[in-house]
């Protein structure tokens, strides 16, 4: 649905009048529904994760997971996901290195998306749960509809799975006004449009969250391993002029980055299309061999390559002061790397992952004179999301929750490096799309 589709005359019409008033009732039951499916989502992936890589070495005898469990645990994670994007109708769900998908996923999608996403994120492969989670709330949602009513209107079916993006959504970033920022942007909604779409999506996720919550507290799980959770920096003081000279160069440098990684990523894209079942797993494998190196070459943990990163964020921040900038160069060249790999063979969502790149970037920035962690970090964040994602504001808003503790001040340089990053990324990208179109 573009901006064009509703004057707002036409928008204040359908607002004012009884049937919306029905469509938010159905959109509040709907954020229900949704919110459960996307919680036992998120709760099932680190179940897997623990299930892998702690309860089963233990159980045959291991101390821990030997250097070489992950390697045959990827490769499984390749075969699966080769079967649902080769066999099943879906596809496995949108190709994460084309970014934050907001297209409509149809219930029939559902199997192969959910399959192809909880083989990814629970093996241990570099992407994150945003679009299976937007995949489920959206054919779900549709589900609903199409079992209540089959012969909705079009236009109902577009608001209704809008709805369940936004429920869906807002249980990974804990927050229904962030899911509601990202699909806005993603969908490319304005003025009178966004408002007729964005009222039943706020009720869906806003009612979602309360289940959401309640759920947690009711069954002692929850899904905070993949919940959006802020990071402890130190605080910025007073803006200098070298911190905001030094946000302009790295905040370039992080969408180059970004897009090389992408680049990697769409460049699997047509041999995995052309040999799906081998290709797949030797890049489940590739991304096993990264992490092993890693560990192997700094002494830390396999686990920091693998996975969204989620979990491993705080701690990265926390250790910043023992990690020498060796580890952490290698750490941001292997989850990189690793990253790109799963952009273009896997599927799941690419916002944990460059959130978690953005911060493993700005902690290596951090060491440039005058520019410290709570600028470094919170600018080559946004820089890497915005690079990632194309969402602009989305990206500002994430960034500046995710740093808070860096303090307000952080925001100038949160936009200055969000402005940078998109011009930079957009002349990239355009002039990959002329080397490819002359060829």
């Amino acid at each position: 649905m573009s901006d064009q589709s509703v004057s707002p005359e036409k928008a204040a019409t359908i607002i004012s009048g009884p049937d919306y008033r029905k469509l938010l009732i159905l959109a509040g039951l709907i954020g229900v529904a949704v919110s459960v499916a996307a919680w036992a989502f998120l709760t099932l992936v680190p179940w897997i994760q623990d299930a892998v890589f702690t309860d089963l070495p233990d159980g045959l005898g291991f101390d821990e997971a030997p250097w070489w469990w992950s390697l045959p645990v990827l490769a499984i994670a390749g075969m699966i996901t080769a079967w649902a994007i080769a066999r099943m109708p879906g596809a496995g769900g949108g190709i994460p290195a084309n970014g934050l998908s907001a297209g409509v996923t149809q219930p029939s999608a559902l199997p192969s998306v959910l399959l192809a996403g909880l083989a990814t994120l629970g093996l241990g492969l570099v992407l994150g749960p945003s679009s299976p989670v937007i995949a489920l709330g959206m054919g779900g949602a549709l589900f609903l509809v199409n079992r209540a009513k089959k012969d909705s209107p079009d236009q109902i079916k577009t608001i209704v799975a809008a709805a369940g993006a936004f429920a869906a959504l807002a249980v990974v970033f804990n927050n229904p006004i962030i899911a509601a920022l990202i699909l806005v942007e993603a969908m490319g909604l304005g003025g009178a449009t966004a408002a007729v779409i964005a009222l039943p999506g706020l009720m869906a996720a806003g009612i979602g969250s309360l289940v959401y919550f309640g759920l947690n507290q009711w069954s002692g799980l929850d899904s905070s391993a993949y919940a959006l959770q802020p990071v402890q920096l130190s605080a910025l003081g007073e803006l200098t002029v070298a911190e905001l000279l030094w946000t302009i160069p790295v905040a370039a440098i992080a969408a180059g980055l970004t897009i090389a990684m992408t680049r990697v990523g769409k460049g699997l894209v047509p041999v995995v299309k052309r040999k799906t079942f081998v290709v797949v797993p030797l890049a489940g494998i590739a991304v096993a061999a990264l992490a092993i190196a890693f560990s192997e070459i700094t002494g830390e943990s396999q686990y920091a390559v693998l996975f969204s990163g989620s979990r491993a964020l705080n701690p990265v921040v926390n250790d910043a002061a023992t990690l020498s900038i060796g580890t952490i160069v290698f750490l941001l060249a292997f989850k990189a790397l690793a990253w790109g790999i799963s952009m273009g063979a896997f599927r799941g969502g690419p916002v944990f992952p460059a959130i978690f790149v953005g911060t493993v970037g700005g902690l290596l920035a951090a060491n440039l004179p005058g520019f410290p962690e709570g600028a470094a970090v919170p600018a080559v964040v946004a820089a890497t999301l915005v690079a990632a994602l194309r969402l602009p504001l989305a990206a500002c808003l994430i960034t500046l929750l995710l740093t808070s503790s860096a303090g307000i001040q952080s925001a100038t340089l949160i936009v200055v490096a969000v402005v940078t990053s998109y011009v930079v990324s957009t002349k990239l990208m355009n002039e990959e799309k002329a080397n490819v179109e002359s060829l």
